[in-house]
C-alpha cells in the first residue's frame, strides 16, 4: 500500500500498510506539549477515523524523548489557566471551568475507532504519561522512563488519568507513582502492568508497527471499532447487565451484516475474509460514536 502523509507543525503524520504512525516532533523541546500539539492530536486522530485505509494508529516521538511534559516555557504561569494565551479559549471553557488540554486529548484517544498503540522511545513525563493510558497497548525502549510527576509540580493529575490509571495498574501502584511524583524507569513500568514489553530502541517503532499490523491484519474494522469501545465503555459499568445490554445490540447489528456473511463463508471456504463493511459508512447507529458527557452534568 502506498504511503501518505499529512503536514502538521508539531507532528509528523504517515499512513503506510494499514498502519498511521503519529509522532511528536518537537525534539529539540523533548516533544513537551502545547496547545499546538493539543489541537494537531486531536485532528489527527479525526483522521486516522475517517480513514479506511487506516487500521490501527500508533504515537511515538522524535528525537530522545517521547514527550517531557508540558512546556514550561511561562514559568510558575504555566498552569495558571486564567493567563494562558490560547487562542481556542471559548472552545476550551465551560462556565468559568478552562478544560485541561491533555484530557481533551485523552477523551478522543478514547473515542478513537482505531487500535492505538503507544511507541515511547523515551521519556514520558506528565503528559506524556498521561496521554498513553486510554491508548490500547504500550511498548517502550529500554531506555524509556515514565513519571506521574505532577506533586512534585504543586498540581495534580489531569487528562482523566485519576479514571485511567488505576484501571490499568491497580490503585496501590497509581497512589504510589502519582504521590511519590517520581521518574521510574521501563522495567518497573513492565512489572507494574503500564507496558506490555521492552524493545531495544533501533527496534522499537518496527515492533509497534508489526504488532498494530498483527492485531487488526485478519479483522473486521468495524469488529474492531466495536470491540474497542465495548471494552473500553463497560470498563466501569454498574452491572454486568449494562454490558449484556449493550452487547446484545452490537451483535445483533453485526449478525445482518454483510462481514459475518462474508466472514463465515471466508472461514468454511478456508479463505482470508474480504471485509466489505468500512468504519466511514457502516457503524451501528444505536451507538453515541462520537458523543461524551457534558463538562458539566446536568442537574
Amino acid at each position: 500500500m502506498t504511503a501518505t502523509t499529512s503536514s502538521f507543525e508539531s507532528l509528523l503524520y504517515a499512513v503506510d500498510d494499514g498502519v498511521a504512525t503519529i509522532t511528536l516532533n518537537r525534539p529539540d523541546k523533548l516533544n513537551a506539549f502545547t496547545a499546538q500539539m493539543r489541537d494537531e492530536l486531536i485532528a489527527a486522530f479525526d483522521l486516522t477515523d475517517a480513514d479506511d485505509a487506516v487500521r490501527a494508529v500508533v504515537v511515538t516521538g522524535a528525537g530522545r524523548a517521547f514527550c517531557a511534559g508540558a512546556d514550561l516555557g511561562s514559568g510558575g504561569n504555566t498552569f495558571d489557566y486564567a493567563k494562558r494565551q490560547d487562542p481556542r479559549r471559548e472552545a476550551t471553557m465551560a462556565g468559568d471551568v478552562y478544560r485541561d488540554g491533555g484530557g481533551q486529548v485523552t477523551l478522543r484517544i478514547f473515542r478513537s475507532l482505531k487500535p492505538v498503540i503507544g511507541a515511547i522511545n523515551g521519556a514520558a513525563v506528565g503528559i506524556g504519561a498521561t496521554m498513553l493510558l486510554p491508548m490500547d497497548v504500550r511498548v517502550a525502549s529500554t531506555q524509556a522512563r515514565f513519571g506521574f510527576v505532577f506533586a512534585r509540580r504543586g498540581i495534580t493529575p489531569e487528562a482523566a488519568s485519576s479514571w485511567f490509571l488505576p484501571r490499568l495498574v491497580g490503585m496501590q501502584t497509581a497512589l504510589e507513582w502519582c504521590i511519590s511524583g517520581r521518574v521510574f524507569a521501563a522495567d518497573e513500568a513492565l512489572a507494574g502492568g503500564l507496558v506490555r514489553s521492552l524493545h531495544e530502541p533501533a527496534d522499537l517503532l518496527g515492533q509497534a508497527q508489526a504488532l498494530a499490523r498483527e492485531m487488526t491484519r485478519h479483522s473486521a474494522p468495524v469488529s474492531v471499532a466495536l470491540t474497542r469501545q465495548l471494552l473500553w465503555r463497560m470498563a466501569s459499568a454498574a452491572h454486568p447487565m449494562d454490558a449484556h445490554r449493550l452487547d446484545s445490540r452490537a451483535i445483533q447489528s453485526r449478525g445482518q451484516s454483510q462481514d459475518v456473511r462474508e466472514g463465515v463463508g471466508a472461514f468454511l471456504e478456508k479463505r482470508e475474509a474480504v471485509w466489505p463493511d468500512r468504519v466511514s459508512a457502516d457503524l451501528p447507529g444505536f451507538f453515541d460514536w462520537q458523543g461524551e458527557p457534558p463538562f458539566y452534568p446536568a442537574a
